[in-house]
């Protein structure tokens, strides 16, 4: 039996109805289930083919199980070792090199010193910053707002400088970005399953957290939407997330990518909406089923190269040339171990 774990906190509606979406299939041999764990011992596996996360950038205790379970041979969604490295200002780095229009982004010094360090460490630093510099590069109209983290924690509208130092003064020890804002008319949210499927949402940040995605919006170009979805598959490949949500905000017909590090994207039936809902249980079962069939696998990671591939010792030379010819037909049909994407 292949199990599908979900592993989830607060929310409620998508992990209950994605799990028995995917058991009303009734599959021979494969079955969901909510992720049940204690202490993990280190020289036991755990028993799931698939683990879809939901929660563990909030709780480190899972983070390090879902690294222990991917380095088992579990397909982790999303890949954890990735999803802790990962930052806001590098999304926007890559996206750039990529060509996915960005606006124009700074990362800034921590206001407060981080815990743990002083002065002292801090002496690589440019002091005074060149704030003007900073102005002329992105404008005084922004979004001041932390490098990773989500749920619009600690953003900051600014419109003005006497805007930006009070918020900057009020971001405590966290890494920020200053990002200019894109006058949009139109406002997309995305999401990208699979690396394959992408469902374009039109969507209002400015609206409350419970009318945002819009339901009457009006029809936009094809043109448009067809760069959208490019740009968001672009994204999520390069990324190598196989669930995310990617938002664009759209100004004079270019759509900008302003947030696409949501690894655990809302997918609140009461937020999204009784048909994004429906389609994003879908796609992710079918996802999972998928992964699931070919599990197990190795995430891709540099030690996963060293597993099970261990340097062997030296063989005597064969005697004859017949046996060294045996020799080499065998080591042909011999399968190599690669690292697989998770």
């Amino acid at each position: 039996m292949k199990r599908i774990g979900v592993l989830f906190g607060m929310e409620n509606s998508f992990p209950g109805a994605l799990v028995e979406h995917i058991n009303a299939r009734d599959m021979d041999g494969i079955r969901a289930e909510f992720v049940e764990t204690g202490a993990v011992p280190l020289d036991k596996a755990p028993r799931y083919a698939v683990i879809l996360d939901r929660i563990s950038h909030d709780i480190p205790f899972y983070r390090a199980f879902l690294k222990h379970a991917a380095l088992n041979g579990t397909v982790v969604i999303n890949n954890p070792f990735w999803w802790s490295a990962d930052d806001k200002f590098f999304n926007y780095s890559l996206a750039a090199k990529l060509g996915v229009a960005v606006p124009p982004t700074v990362i800034l010094p921590h206001k407060k010193h981080p815990e743990g360090t002083t002065d002292r460490s801090m002496r690589n630093l440019e002091y005074p910053l060149d704030w003007d510099a900073v102005f002329a590069y992105v404008g005084e109209h922004g979004f001041m707002k932390p490098i990773d983290g989500g749920g619009w924690r600690d953003v900051h509208p600014i419109h003005n400088r006497e805007e930006f130092f009070h918020a900057y003064d009020q971001s405590r020890d966290l890494c920020m970005m200053f990002q200019k804002a894109v006058e949009f008319k139109e406002y997309f949210r995305c999401y990208v399953v699979g690396q394959k499927k992408v469902h374009i949402m039109p969507y209002d940040p400015r609206r409350p957290h419970a009318e945002r995605y819009v339901q009457d919006a009006p029809p936009c170009s094809k043109k448009l939407l067809k760069r959208v979805e490019q740009d968001a598959l672009k994204l999520c490949r390069a990324l190598g997330y196989d669930l995310n949500t990617v938002e664009f905000a759209v100004e004079d017909g270019i759509p900008y990518a302003i947030d696409f590090m949501n690894p655990a994207p809302d997918a609140d039936l009461h937020s999204v909406g009784q048909a994004n809902f429906d389609w994003v249980v879908k796609e992710v079962a079918d996802m999972l089923i998928a992964k699931a069939k070919t599990a197990p696998h190795l995430p891709e990671l540099r030690a996963a190269a060293f597993l099970g591939a261990a340097p062997q010792p030296a063989k005597k030379r064969a005697r004859s040339g017949k046996k060294a010819s045996a020799n080499k037909k065998f080591a042909a049909k011999k399968p190599a171990l690669t690292p697989q994407n998770s």
